[in-house]
């Protein structure tokens, strides 16, 4: 196949491409190009032909029509072995455009920015770029597609081992980098535009893609194959686009992991918050009035379970909560940021711990979208932003207003436990909560209570009590004082009063649930005997 002769070249970002046109024109090859990249290569000392100039048409209604125009998508389009193309592009005057180099207007970050305008982020819909994309991937047996700077020294080097074209495989995984760039953008074009349809019953189409992924060592399992895609547009803390500055190479299931610590830790933003995850559940889980002492609180909440664990926090890293880790063995550490001796004292702490640092402060979690995939579809439902619907005490005795806070608190800890949840919150010093207890995703309530979170509480009650050599109480005496003033939270409604039983004979005296269980004045009746305040919220929380 002869060698490229003719390049098209319009792009919004401009980055490497005066070196790839010169390099190209360095070569023989035309250039053809654009307004404010024709303007920039001419700036760059290149010699450029305007597309109207090759079209014999000019731009027009404000650049909207420039390259869609039979001579472009001709030259794009025709089979250079097929003698009827070849006699129909000469009868038309169609010459061969063996390469396209276009990368789209910037609607996805258009769109990102804070109060954009309709009309604004309309004018940033693309046509013409994607138009010449297609024209020019479909026929990836002539013609070379460019749309990543990625590629340009790719692109560069084939042709210079290949007698001045591409190698023909290039060519493919071009174009299909090609098909896959324009399939995300009009996926970020059809979500902006859901947001402003009129709601009906009917759910919107929904699409989803995504470019070029980082590939894992493997996935949840060594046998398994996995990669990262990031979400250009996400305009919040989040794990994918966090910094790693140092540490090995991060897991699939560190990110499992880790995002499950930063959607934790977000509801505690504004605070001294931290979250301390393991296998997804919350292990720990507190606040302080300084980020160690939030540290040190979420540690007690398991210290067995906390070995090993991903961690998330609110706020930046000082010294004193990088020390706090001497000793402890913690996969990932994430955070808005580190102090430069906090960094240091993390990086001579250990070569493996991996360090993450985050795009955006910790903000509670906004307004978006869940998707779980299913054998055969997806799941879409809206993020569990909520807390509280509607708070009020069923019980004789009211749910006293000293406990509110500490009851928020506790809901959010258990949204975050996979169902179904339990989970036992205390404060450990005025306005410093820890969580106690936890119970997750048991097959049943009773478990989850019983056998998990009050065990739990319990176990880290007697450690409490040895480390600070609490004399004048028996331990059981110890463990009932403090579990009277915890706060008990289940994620969804007791179905039976058994629930009730248990957290009585522990000592429980303050419960929060969603309620509506047809069987509420059952569990509400055992409250009033055993005398416990029970608050009903309104709202459910599970996760699965």
């Amino acid at each position: 196949m002869s060698k490229i002769i003719r390049a098209l070249i319009s792009v919004s970002d401009k980055t490497g491409v005066v070196e790839f046109a010169a390099a190209l024109a360095k070569a023989g090859v035309e250039i053809l190009s654009t307004g404010g990249t024709a303007k920039t290569l001419r700036d760059a000392g290149l010699t450029v032909k305007d597309v109207s100039d090759f079209t014999g048409f000019p731009e027009m209604l404000d650049g909207r029509v420039k390259t869609l125009h039979p001579k472009v998508h001709g030259g794009l389009l025709f089979v250079r072995d097929d003698k009827e193309h070849e006699r129909t592009a000469k009868e038309h005057g169609i010459e061969p455009i063996d390469l396209v180099c276009v990368n789209l207007y910037p609607f996805e970050t258009t769109v990102a920015r804070e109060g954009v305008s309709f009309e604004e982020a309309v004018e940033n819909i693309d046509i013409g770029g994607p138009a010449m994309l297609r024209s020019a991937a479909k026929n990836m047996r002539s013609v070379t597609v460019v749309t990543d700077p990625y590629d340009y020294t790719r692109v560069l080097e084939s042709m210079a081992g290949h007698g001045g074209n591409t190698a023909p495989e290039l060519r493919i995984e071009l174009a299909q980098k090609v098909y896959a760039r324009v399939a995300e953008y009009n996926a970020a074009i059809a979500r902006y535009l859901a947001q402003k349809a009129a709601v009906t019953d009917e759910a919107s189409p929904f699409v989803m893609a995504y470019g070029r992924g980082t590939p894992l060592r493997y996935g949840e399992n060594p046998h398994q194959e996995a990669a990262v895609y990031r979400d250009a547009t996400a305009a919040e803390a989040c794990i994918a686009h966090a910094d790693q500055l140092h540490g090995k190479e991060l897991s699939f299931n560190n990110y499992l992991d880790g995002d499950a610590a930063l959607e934790a830790v977000k509801e505690l933003a504004g605070e001294f918050g931290v979250a301390i995850i393991k296998h997804s559940n919350p292990c720990g889980y507190a606040t302080g009035q300084t980020l160690a002492e939030a540290f040190e609180a979420a540690w007690a909440g398991d210290t067995v379970s906390a070995f090993g664990s991903v961690i998330a926090v609110t706020r930046k890293v000082d010294l004193a909560t990088a020390e706090c880790l001497k000793g402890r063995f913690v996969e990932v550490l994430i955070a808005p940021d580190y102090d430069d001796d906090a960094l240091a004292f993390l990086k001579n702490k250990s070569k493996d711990l991996r360090i993450l640092k985050l795009s955006h402060p910790v903000q509670p979690p906004a307004h978006g979208l869940a998707v779980r995939q299913i054998g055969g579809g997806l799941l879409v439902q809206g993020r569990d932003i909520g807390l509280i619907e509607n708070w009020f005490t069923p019980t004789e005795l009211p749910f006293p207003e000293e406990k509110r806070k500490l009851a928020e608190f506790g809901i959010k800890a258990c949204k975050h436990v996979k169902s179904n949840a339990i989970v036992l919150v205390r404060e450990v010093e005025p306005g410093r909560c820890a969580l106690l207890g936890m119970g997750a995703g048991q097959p049943n309530r009773v478990d989850s209570l019983r056998k998990l979170a009050l065990a739990r509480a319990c176990e880290n009650l007697d450690q409490l009590y040895e480390s600070d050599e609490i004399y004048g109480k028996t331990p059981k005496e110890f463990r009932a004082e403090i579990l009277s003033e915890c706060v008990l939270i289940s994620d969804a409604f007791f179905p039976f009063a058994d629930s009730i039983d248990h957290a009585a004979e522990a000592g429980i005296r303050h419960i929060v649930q969603p309620g509506g269980s047809k069987r509420d004045e059952e569990v509400v009746a055992a409250c009033d005997q055993y005398g416990i305040a029970m608050a009903f919220t309104g709202m459910r929380h599970f996760r699965h």
